[in-house]
């Protein structure tokens, strides 16, 4: 059983990724793997988010000041979304 990622662990990217905005939305490549990522628009956002390590509260915060969604909302959406990355190998939890 995989352990979710919880509101106080710092999050960031993980090295080794081509990352380039196309039409808004952010794209990256796996040096090692060779993986092609299309981020979206707002993936692209919490990926620039998390450039320097941040808690998933800030990246809350700051998606909230951007987008018009509820904390509950934004928080679950953060969360799957960092998941996803963890699973790929994206980000780094600490």
């Amino acid at each position: 059983m995989t352990q979710t990622i919880s509101t106080n662990q710092v999050i960031s990217q993980a090295a080794g990724y081509i990352v380039s905005d196309m039409d808004g939305e952010k794209v990256m490549l796996s040096i090692q793997s060779g993986k092609y990522y299309n981020l979206g628009l707002v993936g692209g956002d919490i990926w620039d988010l998390i450039k320097e390590p941040v808690s998933i509260e800030h990246i809350v915060q700051s998606l909230q000041s951007i987008y018009d969604v509820s904390q509950i909302e934004c928080e679950e959406q953060v969360r799957s979304f960092l998941e996803k990355l963890k699973e790929e190998g994206l980000i780094l939890i600490s």
